[in-house]
């Protein structure tokens, strides 16, 4: 019977040196640190507080076909004109109306706005879905 340093040459690896574990370890470890930076750099951009939102600050339901929604925006850098998107919904929950709106630049970082979304069916609730700095082109006036 063979001793397991007295294997058959070329069917099992040889042992390693310490100087190759040191370096797979070195590696693996350089790896992982990479891969935790890219987290945290990730969860920054996502999480970390937006260079624009909007807030309802209110909602007055004016008949069975339109919501009138009072929101304020609020922009780290107020001479950028955005866009908001509000929306209502409906008693079970659905969306029922939408609307697009320019906010134009203005000298305030909380700008304070209202306007009327028409619905297709009863709202119960209007309500801001999201700003962006993003402005459409349909949006701008010529």
């Amino acid at each position: 019977m063979t001793s397991p340093r007295n294997l058959p040459p070329g069917r099992y690896p040889t042992d390693r040196s310490p100087r190759s574990r040191r370096v797979w370890s070195i590696g693996l470890t350089a790896l992982v640190i990479a891969v935790g930076v890219v987290i945290a750099w990730v969860g920054y951009k996502n999480f970390s507080d937006p260079d624009i939102s909007g807030e309802a600050s209110g909602y007055e339901i004016l008949d069975d076909t339109s919501v009138e929604v009072k929101f304020t925006v609020i922009r780290k850098d107020p001479g950028v004109p955005a866009t908001c998107i509000l929306r209502a919904r409906s008693k079970n929950g659905s969306e029922t109306g939408r609307r697009e709106i320019y906010v134009p630049a203005s000298g305030e970082t909380h700008f304070a706005m209202s306007t009327t979304v028409n619905t297709s069916d009863a709202p119960v609730l209007g309500e801001v879905y999201g700003c962006s700095k993003t402005v459409p082109d349909y949006l701008v006036a010529p």
